[in-house]
Protein backbone atom coordinates (compact mmCIF):
# COMPACT_ATOMS: atom_id res chain seq x y z
CA UNK A 1 0.00 0.00 0.00
CA UNK A 2 1.41 3.37 -0.85
CA UNK A 3 1.33 6.19 2.40
CA UNK A 4 1.44 9.50 1.78
CA UNK A 5 2.74 12.92 3.84
CA UNK A 6 0.57 15.98 3.18
CA UNK A 7 1.54 19.50 3.13
CA UNK A 8 -0.82 21.69 3.56
CA UNK A 9 -1.57 25.69 4.45
CA UNK A 10 -5.47 25.82 4.76
CA UNK A 11 -8.11 23.70 4.08
CA UNK A 12 -6.30 20.93 2.26
CA UNK A 13 -9.47 20.30 0.12
CA UNK A 14 -7.25 18.26 -2.22
CA UNK A 15 -5.79 16.09 0.80
CA UNK A 16 -8.96 15.51 1.81
CA UNK A 17 -10.65 14.65 -1.33
CA UNK A 18 -7.54 12.12 -1.82
CA UNK A 19 -8.23 10.28 1.64
CA UNK A 20 -11.67 10.24 0.49
CA UNK A 21 -11.03 8.87 -2.48
CA UNK A 22 -8.44 6.34 -1.42
CA UNK A 23 -7.04 6.27 -5.43
CA UNK A 24 -5.08 3.41 -5.71
CA UNK A 25 -5.67 1.93 -1.80
CA UNK A 26 -3.51 5.01 -1.04
CA UNK A 27 -3.56 6.19 2.67
CA UNK A 28 -2.43 9.39 4.83
CA UNK A 29 0.17 8.34 6.96
CA UNK A 30 0.27 12.33 8.41
CA UNK A 31 -0.82 15.94 7.53
CA UNK A 32 1.72 18.77 8.59
CA UNK A 33 0.32 22.16 8.08
CA UNK A 34 2.47 25.77 9.16
CA UNK A 35 -0.48 27.07 10.22
CA UNK A 36 -1.83 25.94 13.68
CA UNK A 37 -4.96 27.74 13.12
CA UNK A 38 -5.83 25.57 9.91
CA UNK A 39 -9.11 23.55 9.42
CA UNK A 40 -7.34 20.97 7.69
CA UNK A 41 -6.42 19.98 11.01
CA UNK A 42 -9.69 19.36 12.61
CA UNK A 43 -10.72 17.66 9.64
CA UNK A 44 -8.03 15.37 9.07
CA UNK A 45 -8.61 14.24 12.74
CA UNK A 46 -12.25 13.60 11.79
CA UNK A 47 -10.89 11.17 9.54
CA UNK A 48 -8.55 9.53 11.27
CA UNK A 49 -5.24 11.25 9.86
CA UNK A 50 -2.46 11.79 12.24
CA UNK A 51 -1.50 15.83 11.78
CA UNK A 52 1.78 17.30 12.62
CA UNK A 53 2.18 21.49 13.42
CA UNK A 54 5.67 22.82 12.49
CA UNK A 55 4.91 27.14 12.88
CA UNK A 56 7.01 29.05 10.83
CA UNK A 57 9.03 31.37 14.01
CA UNK A 58 10.04 34.66 13.77
CA UNK A 59 13.73 34.78 12.27
CA UNK A 60 13.30 31.71 10.66
CA UNK A 61 14.93 31.16 7.49
CA UNK A 62 13.64 28.90 5.04
CA UNK A 63 15.86 25.88 5.51
CA UNK A 64 15.75 26.11 8.96
CA UNK A 65 12.20 25.56 9.03
CA UNK A 66 12.47 22.54 6.49
CA UNK A 67 14.48 20.89 9.21
CA UNK A 68 12.21 21.08 11.38
CA UNK A 69 9.42 19.58 9.02
CA UNK A 70 11.68 17.12 8.31
CA UNK A 71 12.47 16.07 11.73
CA UNK A 72 8.75 16.07 12.61
CA UNK A 73 7.88 13.78 9.72
CA UNK A 74 10.80 11.31 10.54
CA UNK A 75 8.81 8.89 12.53
CA UNK A 76 5.93 8.52 10.40
CA UNK A 77 6.68 6.40 7.28
CA UNK A 78 5.28 7.25 3.60
CA UNK A 79 6.37 7.16 -0.11
CA UNK A 80 4.78 10.16 -1.65
CA UNK A 81 4.52 13.83 -0.46
CA UNK A 82 1.70 15.92 -1.92
CA UNK A 83 1.38 20.02 -1.34
CA UNK A 84 -1.96 21.72 -1.52
CA UNK A 85 -2.20 24.72 -0.48
CA UNK A 86 1.46 24.94 0.88
CA UNK A 87 2.42 28.51 0.40
CA UNK A 88 6.17 27.88 0.87
CA UNK A 89 8.67 27.44 -1.85
CA UNK A 90 11.15 24.11 -1.07
CA UNK A 91 14.32 23.99 -1.18
CA UNK A 92 16.04 20.99 -1.63
CA UNK A 93 16.53 20.94 1.89
CA UNK A 94 13.67 19.39 1.93
CA UNK A 95 12.95 18.02 -1.17
CA UNK A 96 16.43 16.05 -0.85
CA UNK A 97 15.03 14.44 2.18
CA UNK A 98 12.25 13.37 1.04
CA UNK A 99 10.28 11.26 -1.28
CA UNK A 100 8.98 12.65 -4.63
CA UNK A 101 6.80 15.44 -4.17
CA UNK A 102 3.60 16.65 -5.63
CA UNK A 103 1.95 20.04 -6.14
CA UNK A 104 -1.05 21.08 -7.98
CA UNK A 105 -1.33 24.09 -9.29
CA UNK A 106 -4.55 25.97 -11.24
CA UNK A 107 -3.54 26.46 -14.47
CA UNK A 108 -2.27 24.32 -17.82
CA UNK A 109 1.44 25.28 -17.08
CA UNK A 110 3.37 26.62 -18.48
CA UNK A 111 0.37 28.86 -19.22
CA UNK A 112 -0.16 31.03 -16.02
CA UNK A 113 1.65 30.34 -13.53
CA UNK A 114 1.37 33.21 -10.86
CA UNK A 115 -0.66 33.22 -7.90
CA UNK A 116 -3.86 34.56 -9.96
CA UNK A 117 -3.77 31.86 -12.69
CA UNK A 118 -7.82 31.76 -13.25
CA UNK A 119 -7.89 36.07 -13.29
CA UNK A 120 -4.64 36.11 -15.66
CA UNK A 121 -6.77 32.99 -17.91
CA UNK A 122 -9.54 35.41 -18.27
CA UNK A 123 -7.54 38.26 -18.40
CA UNK A 124 -5.96 36.66 -21.75
CA UNK A 125 -9.44 35.86 -23.38
CA UNK A 126 -8.62 31.81 -23.75
CA UNK A 127 -11.25 29.22 -24.35
CA UNK A 128 -9.61 26.47 -22.06
CA UNK A 129 -7.41 26.69 -19.19
CA UNK A 130 -7.39 24.01 -16.64
CA UNK A 131 -4.51 22.47 -13.63
CA UNK A 132 -1.18 20.57 -13.70
CA UNK A 133 0.00 18.26 -11.13
CA UNK A 134 3.85 18.26 -11.12
CA UNK A 135 6.64 17.36 -8.96
CA UNK A 136 8.26 19.93 -7.01
CA UNK A 137 11.57 20.92 -8.22
CA UNK A 138 14.03 23.46 -6.07
CA UNK A 139 12.79 27.09 -6.55
CA UNK A 140 15.43 28.90 -4.64
CA UNK A 141 19.32 29.81 -4.79
CA UNK A 142 22.03 28.89 -2.58
CA UNK A 143 20.67 31.42 -0.12
CA UNK A 144 17.51 30.15 -0.02
CA UNK A 145 16.34 33.24 -2.30
CA UNK A 146 13.00 32.19 -4.49
CA UNK A 147 14.27 31.89 -8.08
CA UNK A 148 10.80 33.24 -9.48
CA UNK A 149 11.56 31.64 -12.66
CA UNK A 150 12.37 28.19 -11.29
CA UNK A 151 8.75 27.97 -9.28
CA UNK A 152 6.27 25.59 -10.60
CA UNK A 153 8.94 24.55 -13.52
CA UNK A 154 9.19 21.00 -12.22
CA UNK A 155 7.82 17.89 -14.70
CA UNK A 156 4.50 17.26 -15.55
CA UNK A 157 2.88 14.27 -14.21
CA UNK A 158 -0.76 14.91 -15.45
CA UNK A 159 -2.96 17.94 -16.25
CA UNK A 160 -6.75 18.29 -16.77
CA UNK A 161 -8.65 21.16 -19.27
CA UNK A 162 -11.40 23.11 -18.20
CA UNK A 163 -13.23 25.20 -20.04
CA UNK A 164 -13.86 28.87 -19.98
CA UNK A 165 -17.34 30.05 -20.71
CA UNK A 166 -18.40 33.57 -22.34
CA UNK A 167 -19.42 35.73 -19.25
CA UNK A 168 -17.22 33.43 -16.73
CA UNK A 169 -16.22 35.50 -13.84
CA UNK A 170 -13.11 34.77 -12.02
CA UNK A 171 -15.35 32.74 -9.22
CA UNK A 172 -16.78 30.88 -12.07
CA UNK A 173 -14.21 29.98 -13.43
CA UNK A 174 -11.70 29.38 -10.18
CA UNK A 175 -14.81 27.30 -8.69
CA UNK A 176 -14.69 24.98 -11.67
CA UNK A 177 -10.74 24.58 -11.63
CA UNK A 178 -10.46 22.83 -8.10
CA UNK A 179 -13.09 21.37 -7.63
CA UNK A 180 -13.70 20.01 -11.39
CA UNK A 181 -10.24 19.84 -12.45
CA UNK A 182 -8.05 19.31 -9.34
CA UNK A 183 -10.32 16.94 -7.87
CA UNK A 184 -9.68 15.13 -11.20
CA UNK A 185 -6.12 15.13 -11.64
CA UNK A 186 -4.62 15.11 -8.21
CA UNK A 187 -6.33 11.32 -7.62
CA UNK A 188 -5.23 10.01 -10.72
CA UNK A 189 -1.70 11.31 -10.21
CA UNK A 190 -1.67 9.46 -7.07
CA UNK A 191 -2.86 6.17 -8.02
CA UNK A 192 -0.30 6.26 -10.76
CA UNK A 193 2.21 6.18 -8.21
CA UNK A 194 -0.08 3.72 -6.10
CA UNK A 195 0.32 1.71 -9.07
CA UNK A 196 4.41 1.96 -9.85
CA UNK A 197 3.59 3.29 -13.12
CA UNK A 198 5.82 6.63 -12.87
CA UNK A 199 9.18 6.44 -13.05
CA UNK A 200 10.38 10.17 -11.99
CA UNK A 201 13.97 10.94 -12.75
CA UNK A 202 15.07 13.89 -10.70
CA UNK A 203 18.66 14.63 -12.09
CA UNK A 204 16.93 14.86 -15.98
CA UNK A 205 13.59 16.58 -14.46
CA UNK A 206 11.69 13.87 -16.78
CA UNK A 207 8.75 11.77 -16.03
CA UNK A 208 7.46 8.70 -17.86
CA UNK A 209 4.09 7.49 -16.74
CA UNK A 210 3.36 3.68 -18.07
CA UNK A 211 -0.05 4.22 -17.04
CA UNK A 212 -1.07 6.59 -19.55
CA UNK A 213 -0.38 5.04 -22.50
CA UNK A 214 -2.81 4.82 -25.31
CA UNK A 215 -1.96 1.71 -26.62
CA UNK A 216 -3.97 -0.11 -28.70
CA UNK A 217 -6.78 -0.46 -26.95
CA UNK A 218 -9.15 1.66 -24.22
CA UNK A 219 -7.03 4.81 -23.39
CA UNK A 220 -5.97 5.95 -19.67
CA UNK A 221 -8.31 8.56 -20.14
CA UNK A 222 -10.93 10.24 -22.09
CA UNK A 223 -10.72 13.94 -22.66
CA UNK A 224 -13.69 14.56 -24.60
CA UNK A 225 -14.55 18.04 -25.74
CA UNK A 226 -18.11 18.67 -28.10
CA UNK A 227 -19.96 21.97 -28.69
CA UNK A 228 -23.23 22.84 -27.97
CA UNK A 229 -25.05 22.65 -31.04
CA UNK A 230 -28.80 23.49 -30.08
CA UNK A 231 -30.65 23.83 -26.64
CA UNK A 232 -33.53 21.49 -27.51
CA UNK A 233 -37.10 22.32 -25.93
CA UNK A 234 -36.75 19.01 -23.14
CA UNK A 235 -35.16 15.91 -22.82
CA UNK A 236 -37.11 13.08 -22.27
CA UNK A 237 -40.15 14.82 -20.03
CA UNK A 238 -40.82 18.55 -20.21
CA UNK A 239 -39.39 19.10 -16.98
CA UNK A 240 -36.11 18.18 -18.26
CA UNK A 241 -33.59 20.76 -19.10
CA UNK A 242 -32.02 19.17 -22.62
CA UNK A 243 -29.30 20.22 -25.38
CA UNK A 244 -27.11 18.58 -28.05
CA UNK A 245 -23.23 18.64 -28.40
CA UNK A 246 -21.48 18.36 -31.84
CA UNK A 247 -18.21 16.66 -32.01
CA UNK A 248 -17.25 18.02 -35.47
CA UNK A 249 -13.95 15.47 -36.01
CA UNK A 250 -16.61 12.48 -36.44
CA UNK A 251 -16.75 11.70 -39.73
CA UNK A 252 -19.18 9.22 -39.93
CA UNK A 253 -22.94 9.98 -40.99
CA UNK A 254 -24.89 11.32 -38.25
CA UNK A 255 -28.26 12.89 -36.95
CA UNK A 256 -26.01 15.23 -35.16
CA UNK A 257 -24.87 16.71 -38.33
CA UNK A 258 -27.28 15.74 -40.89
CA UNK A 259 -28.80 18.58 -42.94
CA UNK A 260 -32.92 19.28 -41.88
CA UNK A 261 -34.42 19.54 -45.50
CA UNK A 262 -38.30 20.86 -44.53
CA UNK A 263 -36.77 24.40 -43.31
CA UNK A 264 -39.25 25.84 -41.11
CA UNK A 265 -40.22 22.45 -39.47
CA UNK A 266 -40.13 21.76 -36.19
CA UNK A 267 -36.46 20.89 -34.46
CA UNK A 268 -35.81 17.50 -33.04
CA UNK A 269 -36.77 16.72 -29.89
CA UNK A 270 -34.13 14.90 -27.61
CA UNK A 271 -36.06 11.54 -28.30
CA UNK A 272 -36.28 12.00 -31.86
CA UNK A 273 -32.47 12.60 -31.43
CA UNK A 274 -31.74 9.28 -29.84
CA UNK A 275 -34.80 7.53 -31.58
CA UNK A 276 -32.92 8.48 -34.82
CA UNK A 277 -29.65 7.64 -34.10
CA UNK A 278 -30.77 4.31 -32.83
CA UNK A 279 -32.37 4.22 -36.93
CA UNK A 280 -29.62 5.13 -38.58
CA UNK A 281 -27.46 2.67 -36.58
CA UNK A 282 -29.45 -0.27 -37.36
CA UNK A 283 -29.43 0.40 -41.10
CA UNK A 284 -25.55 0.53 -41.12
CA UNK A 285 -25.65 -3.12 -40.74
CA UNK A 286 -26.48 -4.13 -44.45
CA UNK A 287 -24.90 -3.82 -47.55
CA UNK A 288 -27.75 -4.33 -49.68
CA UNK A 289 -30.82 -1.74 -49.92
CA UNK A 290 -32.16 -1.72 -46.14
CA UNK A 291 -35.20 0.15 -43.95
CA UNK A 292 -35.97 0.19 -40.52
CA UNK A 293 -38.56 1.32 -38.18
CA UNK A 294 -37.96 2.78 -35.24
CA UNK A 295 -40.05 3.37 -31.71
CA UNK A 296 -38.23 4.33 -28.47
CA UNK A 297 -34.71 2.86 -29.88
CA UNK A 298 -36.54 -0.53 -30.67
CA UNK A 299 -36.69 -1.22 -33.72
CA UNK A 300 -40.53 -1.97 -34.95
CA UNK A 301 -39.51 -3.48 -38.11
CA UNK A 302 -35.98 -4.08 -40.41
CA UNK A 303 -36.05 -5.63 -43.75
CA UNK A 304 -33.57 -5.90 -46.64
CA UNK A 305 -34.99 -6.19 -49.72
CA UNK A 306 -34.26 -5.16 -53.80
CA UNK A 307 -35.32 -1.96 -53.92
CA UNK A 308 -35.89 0.65 -51.33
CA UNK A 309 -39.23 0.84 -51.80
CA UNK A 310 -39.82 -3.13 -51.12
CA UNK A 311 -37.50 -2.79 -48.10
CA UNK A 312 -39.38 -0.32 -46.30
CA UNK A 313 -42.78 -1.92 -47.07
CA UNK A 314 -41.62 -5.16 -45.60
CA UNK A 315 -40.45 -3.22 -42.21
CA UNK A 316 -43.34 -1.17 -41.62
CA UNK A 317 -45.54 -4.71 -42.07
CA UNK A 318 -43.62 -5.92 -39.23
CA UNK A 319 -45.48 -3.19 -36.77
CA UNK A 320 -47.64 -0.78 -38.10
CA UNK A 321 -49.75 -0.09 -35.46
CA UNK A 322 -46.23 0.12 -33.14
CA UNK A 323 -44.54 2.26 -36.21
CA UNK A 324 -47.03 5.14 -35.73
CA UNK A 325 -45.25 7.91 -34.74
CA UNK A 326 -41.62 6.41 -35.64
CA UNK A 327 -38.40 6.95 -36.73
CA UNK A 328 -37.76 5.80 -40.44
CA UNK A 329 -34.12 5.41 -41.79
CA UNK A 330 -33.14 4.14 -45.36
CA UNK A 331 -29.68 3.23 -46.13
CA UNK A 332 -30.03 4.71 -50.28
CA UNK A 333 -31.46 7.51 -51.39
CA UNK A 334 -35.30 8.13 -50.66
CA UNK A 335 -37.42 8.03 -53.68
CA UNK A 336 -40.98 9.15 -54.46
CA UNK A 337 -42.38 5.48 -54.40
CA UNK A 338 -40.92 5.47 -50.67
CA UNK A 339 -41.92 8.63 -49.69
CA UNK A 340 -45.63 7.81 -50.44
CA UNK A 341 -45.58 4.77 -48.21
CA UNK A 342 -43.84 6.44 -45.47
CA UNK A 343 -46.72 9.23 -45.38
CA UNK A 344 -49.53 6.80 -45.54
CA UNK A 345 -49.17 7.35 -41.70
CA UNK A 346 -47.47 9.70 -38.87
CA UNK A 347 -43.91 9.45 -38.73
CA UNK A 348 -42.16 11.73 -36.37
CA UNK A 349 -38.31 11.75 -38.28
CA UNK A 350 -37.28 10.05 -41.83
CA UNK A 351 -33.51 10.08 -42.27
CA UNK A 352 -31.76 8.80 -45.59
CA UNK A 353 -28.32 9.64 -47.41
CA UNK A 354 -29.75 11.69 -49.78
CA UNK A 355 -33.97 12.59 -51.26
CA UNK A 356 -35.11 12.98 -55.02
CA UNK A 357 -36.91 15.99 -55.67
CA UNK A 358 -40.22 14.55 -55.91
CA UNK A 359 -39.52 12.57 -52.53
CA UNK A 360 -38.45 15.42 -51.31
CA UNK A 361 -41.93 17.50 -52.54
CA UNK A 362 -43.68 14.24 -51.20
CA UNK A 363 -42.14 14.44 -47.46
CA UNK A 364 -42.29 18.08 -47.26
CA UNK A 365 -45.86 18.32 -47.67
CA UNK A 366 -46.05 16.78 -44.31
CA UNK A 367 -45.84 19.86 -41.86
CA UNK A 368 -45.02 17.32 -38.62
CA UNK A 369 -42.82 15.28 -40.24
CA UNK A 370 -38.46 15.90 -40.05
CA UNK A 371 -36.71 15.04 -43.09
CA UNK A 372 -32.70 14.31 -42.53
CA UNK A 373 -29.88 14.37 -45.14
CA UNK A 374 -27.20 12.71 -43.57
CA UNK A 375 -25.10 12.81 -47.00
CA UNK A 376 -23.32 9.70 -48.35
CA UNK A 377 -23.49 10.13 -51.95
CA UNK A 378 -27.13 8.13 -51.99
CA UNK A 379 -25.76 5.32 -49.60
CA UNK A 380 -24.57 4.87 -46.18
CA UNK A 381 -21.73 2.64 -45.99
CA UNK A 382 -21.75 -0.50 -43.59
CA UNK A 383 -18.53 1.17 -42.09
CA UNK A 384 -16.06 2.87 -41.08
CA UNK A 385 -17.76 4.01 -38.24
CA UNK A 386 -16.52 5.36 -34.63
CA UNK A 387 -14.91 2.80 -32.56
CA UNK A 388 -16.05 3.33 -28.97
CA UNK A 389 -19.67 4.19 -27.91
CA UNK A 390 -20.27 5.66 -23.92
CA UNK A 391 -23.17 6.03 -21.41
CA UNK A 392 -22.72 8.61 -18.75
CA UNK A 393 -23.44 7.20 -15.50
CA UNK A 394 -23.52 8.93 -11.60
CA UNK A 395 -19.91 9.49 -10.68
CA UNK A 396 -18.29 8.81 -14.63
CA UNK A 397 -18.81 7.16 -17.54
CA UNK A 398 -19.10 3.47 -19.23
CA UNK A 399 -16.77 3.07 -22.15
CA UNK A 400 -16.94 0.21 -24.44
CA UNK A 401 -15.97 -0.84 -28.08
CA UNK A 402 -19.22 -0.94 -30.32
CA UNK A 403 -20.85 -3.72 -31.25
CA UNK A 404 -19.29 -4.48 -34.51
CA UNK A 405 -19.28 -8.43 -34.68
CA UNK A 406 -20.76 -9.45 -37.92
CA UNK A 407 -20.94 -13.40 -39.04
CA UNK A 408 -21.62 -15.02 -41.94
CA UNK A 409 -23.52 -18.31 -42.72
CA UNK A 410 -19.39 -20.06 -42.11
CA UNK A 411 -19.25 -18.61 -39.06
CA UNK A 412 -22.51 -21.09 -37.80
CA UNK A 413 -22.26 -24.21 -35.96
CA UNK A 414 -24.79 -26.30 -36.37
CA UNK A 415 -25.62 -28.30 -33.11
CA UNK A 416 -28.73 -30.44 -33.77
CA UNK A 417 -29.73 -33.55 -35.88
CA UNK A 418 -31.33 -31.53 -38.21
CA UNK A 419 -29.79 -29.26 -40.25
CA UNK A 420 -31.18 -25.96 -41.40
CA UNK A 421 -31.85 -24.89 -45.01
CA UNK A 422 -29.75 -22.39 -47.14
CA UNK A 423 -32.60 -20.06 -47.31
CA UNK A 424 -32.72 -20.59 -42.87
CA UNK A 425 -29.08 -19.96 -43.02
CA UNK A 426 -29.20 -16.69 -44.95
CA UNK A 427 -32.41 -15.46 -42.84
CA UNK A 428 -30.38 -15.99 -39.27
CA UNK A 429 -27.60 -13.82 -40.52
CA UNK A 430 -29.77 -11.37 -41.41
CA UNK A 431 -31.83 -11.64 -38.24
CA UNK A 432 -28.64 -11.88 -35.97
CA UNK A 433 -27.37 -8.60 -37.45
CA UNK A 434 -30.93 -6.72 -36.55
CA UNK A 435 -30.97 -8.52 -33.13
CA UNK A 436 -27.62 -6.43 -32.32
CA UNK A 437 -30.31 -3.21 -31.78
CA UNK A 438 -32.90 -4.87 -29.95
CA UNK A 439 -32.62 -4.34 -26.30
CA UNK A 440 -32.39 -7.14 -24.02
CA UNK A 441 -33.65 -9.65 -23.08
CA UNK A 442 -34.13 -9.24 -26.81
CA UNK A 443 -35.83 -12.23 -29.55
CA UNK A 444 -36.64 -11.40 -32.91
CA UNK A 445 -38.46 -13.67 -35.38
CA UNK A 446 -37.29 -13.13 -39.50
CA UNK A 447 -38.41 -14.80 -42.80
CA UNK A 448 -36.24 -13.93 -45.42
CA UNK A 449 -34.48 -10.91 -44.66
CA UNK A 450 -37.15 -9.20 -43.02
CA UNK A 451 -38.50 -8.89 -39.28
CA UNK A 452 -41.65 -10.74 -38.70
CA UNK A 453 -42.06 -9.82 -34.69
CA UNK A 454 -39.64 -8.35 -32.22
CA UNK A 455 -39.83 -9.15 -28.45
CA UNK A 456 -37.81 -6.70 -26.73
CA UNK A 457 -36.71 -5.66 -23.23
CA UNK A 458 -38.06 -8.32 -21.07
CA UNK A 459 -36.45 -9.36 -17.96
CA UNK A 460 -37.36 -12.91 -19.09
CA UNK A 461 -36.19 -15.04 -22.19
CA UNK A 462 -39.79 -16.77 -22.60
CA UNK A 463 -41.86 -13.59 -22.26
CA UNK A 464 -39.60 -11.88 -24.84
CA UNK A 465 -40.51 -15.08 -27.34
CA UNK A 466 -43.99 -14.59 -25.86
CA UNK A 467 -44.06 -10.86 -27.18
CA UNK A 468 -41.97 -11.60 -30.62
CA UNK A 469 -44.71 -14.65 -31.13
CA UNK A 470 -47.63 -12.49 -30.41
CA UNK A 471 -46.68 -9.18 -32.34
CA UNK A 472 -45.84 -12.03 -35.46
CA UNK A 473 -49.38 -13.42 -35.20
CA UNK A 474 -51.45 -10.09 -34.47
CA UNK A 475 -49.99 -6.74 -35.28
CA UNK A 476 -47.96 -8.27 -38.52
CA UNK A 477 -49.45 -7.21 -41.70
CA UNK A 478 -49.45 -10.69 -44.15
CA UNK A 479 -46.68 -12.39 -41.35
CA UNK A 480 -46.79 -14.97 -38.87
CA UNK A 481 -44.10 -16.96 -36.43
CA UNK A 482 -44.71 -19.68 -38.59
CA UNK A 483 -41.73 -21.04 -39.77
CA UNK A 484 -39.87 -18.08 -39.03
CA UNK A 485 -36.55 -18.14 -37.70
CA UNK A 486 -36.02 -17.12 -33.94
CA UNK A 487 -33.33 -15.61 -33.13
CA UNK A 488 -32.00 -15.12 -29.12
CA UNK A 489 -29.30 -12.53 -27.91
CA UNK A 490 -27.92 -14.68 -25.25
CA UNK A 491 -28.35 -18.29 -24.82
CA UNK A 492 -31.39 -20.18 -23.46
CA UNK A 493 -30.77 -21.14 -19.72
CA UNK A 494 -33.40 -23.47 -20.00
CA UNK A 495 -35.72 -25.36 -23.08
CA UNK A 496 -38.60 -23.22 -22.28
CA UNK A 497 -38.27 -20.88 -24.15
CA UNK A 498 -37.37 -23.11 -27.35
CA UNK A 499 -40.81 -24.63 -26.42
CA UNK A 500 -42.76 -21.22 -25.96
CA UNK A 501 -40.99 -20.87 -30.04
CA UNK A 502 -42.01 -24.14 -30.78
CA UNK A 503 -45.26 -23.56 -29.64
CA UNK A 504 -45.25 -20.39 -32.18
CA UNK A 505 -44.39 -22.94 -34.95
CA UNK A 506 -40.63 -21.67 -35.34
CA UNK A 507 -39.09 -23.02 -38.12
CA UNK A 508 -35.42 -22.31 -36.74
CA UNK A 509 -33.40 -21.19 -33.79
CA UNK A 510 -29.66 -19.08 -33.87
CA UNK A 511 -28.79 -18.39 -30.53
CA UNK A 512 -25.21 -17.58 -28.80
CA UNK A 513 -24.81 -21.09 -27.01
CA UNK A 514 -22.31 -21.24 -24.21
CA UNK A 515 -25.05 -22.19 -21.76
CA UNK A 516 -24.35 -25.01 -19.16
CA UNK A 517 -28.00 -26.39 -19.91
CA UNK A 518 -26.82 -26.38 -23.92
CA UNK A 519 -27.06 -30.51 -24.01
CA UNK A 520 -30.88 -29.90 -22.26
CA UNK A 521 -31.08 -27.30 -25.15
CA UNK A 522 -30.23 -29.36 -28.32
CA UNK A 523 -32.18 -32.48 -26.76
CA UNK A 524 -35.33 -30.38 -26.79
CA UNK A 525 -34.30 -28.79 -30.06
CA UNK A 526 -33.71 -32.43 -31.54
CA UNK A 527 -36.89 -33.37 -29.87
CA UNK A 528 -38.89 -31.07 -31.36
CA UNK A 529 -37.13 -31.43 -34.96
CA UNK A 530 -35.79 -27.89 -35.24
CA UNK A 531 -32.59 -26.67 -36.48
CA UNK A 532 -30.40 -25.02 -34.05
CA UNK A 533 -27.30 -23.07 -34.45
CA UNK A 534 -24.84 -21.37 -32.19
CA UNK A 535 -22.73 -18.14 -33.15
CA UNK A 536 -20.46 -18.43 -29.98
CA UNK A 537 -20.70 -15.04 -29.04
CA UNK A 538 -23.99 -12.88 -27.22
CA UNK A 539 -25.49 -9.64 -28.66
CA UNK A 540 -26.66 -8.16 -25.62
CA UNK A 541 -27.96 -4.14 -25.93
CA UNK A 542 -28.69 -2.80 -22.08
CA UNK A 543 -28.95 0.89 -23.74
Amino acid sequence: MTRLAGLAGNRGRNLLHIAERNPGGAEFDVILTNNPEAPVLEAAAERGIPTKVVALEDGMSRREHERAINAALANYTYDLVCLDGYMRILSDTFLEAQPTTLNVHPSLLPSFPGMNAWGDALEAGVSVTGCTVHVVTDATDETGAVLEDAVDSGPIVTQEPVPVYDGDTEADLKTRVLYEGEFRAYPRAVSWFAAGAVDVDHEAGTVVIDADSAGDGLPARRVASSDRLETLRYGENPHQEAAVYADYTSAEPSVVHAEQRNEGAKALSYNNYNDADGALNLIKEFDEPAAAVIKHTNPAGCATADTLETAYERALSTDPMSAFGGIVALNRTCNAETAEHITDSFKEVVVAPGYTDDALEILCGKSNLRVLDVGGDGEIPASPRERFTEKPIVGGRLVQERDDQTITVDDLEGVTEAEPSADQLETMVFAWQTLKHVKSNGILLATGTETVGVGMGQVSRVDAVRLAAMKADEHAEGKSAEGAVMASDAFFPFPDALEAGAEAGIGAVIQPGGSVNDDDVIAAADELGIPMVFTGQRSFRHD
